[in-house]
């Protein structure tokens, strides 16, 4: 098991990002884990620009796969008085894997106030509970999950996870991290064993500057009300482990049977 912490640490600068190396045991198949190519391309797009504000959204393509040493670029689009644009790619021997834009924005006063998050009352497992790890090479092995079944629709999933190793990273470097690591919720749907599925795009919006839970513990959740002619669409949420909603999204998958 590698944590993220020291793949971002040997990770050799250049003038426009980084180049690294991702391991093995953080593979899915021949490509990266996507929420650790999220992981690394938000690390670079972070220290592309000085003090920049805190991330507001970010908007991901999966673009081909992503194995073994890697070139991460960030590129400052353009950063106005309230929010910054920065492009994040990474490339490896395959050509290009990644694409995302990361929008990085202040809050503002404003005459709206208005939360209508839905506060989750499932609680975090608890010291001894009997959780789930990945078998190693995979990169499910650098998680801890514990499965959430009752009250749970068709086309739904419900899980608690946290990373394994969390020393030394950025608050929203982790949550990006942990925030993919369920699997499409269109797999539910499917009785024998993994479909071959693959996501193409995600979009993720941040509720909250400085994200935080307790004993690592993230509460997610996908949902799919829509998988036909080879494509699902889902919703995606993260909660802490106080039940405060941190994260909304969607995510396209493309299914290959």
């Amino acid at each position: 098991m590698t944590p993220i912490a020291d793949i971002l640490a040997a990770a050799q600068p250049t003038e426009t990002g980084y180049t690294a190396t991702i391991p093995a045991g953080w593979l899915q198949g021949r490509t990266a884990f996507g929420g650790l190519s999220s992981a690394i391309a938000l690390h670079a797009a972070q220290h592309c620009e000085p003090d920049l504000p805190p991330l507001r959204t970010a908007q991901v393509s999966f673009i081909g796969p992503l194995a073994g040493d890697i070139t991460v670029t960030a590129t400052k689009l353009r950063r106005g008085r309230t929010a910054a644009f920065i492009q994040a790619d990474i490339t490896s021997d395959a050509g290009l894997g990644y694409r995302a834009t990361f929008v990085f924005m202040s809050g503002q006063p404003s005459t709206i106030d208005l939360d209508n998050r839905p506060l989750m009352d499932r609680q975090p497992p608890v010291q001894d509970a009997k959780v789930f790890t990945g078998p190693e090479g995979f990169f499910i092995n650098n998680f801890n999950f514990l499965d959430i079944k009752d009250g749970i629709g068709e086309g739904e999933l419900l899980r608690w996870a946290r990373l394994r190793a969390t020393e030394g990273l950025d608050p929203m470097v982790h949550l990006m991290a942990i925030a993919d690591a369920l699997p499409p919720a269109v797999a539910r749907l499917f009785t024998t064993g993994y479909p071959p599925v693959s996501s193409v795009t995600w979009l993720v919006n941040m509720l909250t500057p400085t994200p935080s839970t307790t004993d690592d513990w993230w509460l997610l959740s996908a949902k799919s009300d829509y998988a036909r002619n080879g494509c699902s669409s889902q919703t995606m949420r993260v909660w802490n482990a106080s039940g405060e909603l941190v994260a909304e999204g969607m995510q396209s998958v493309a299914i290959f049977i």
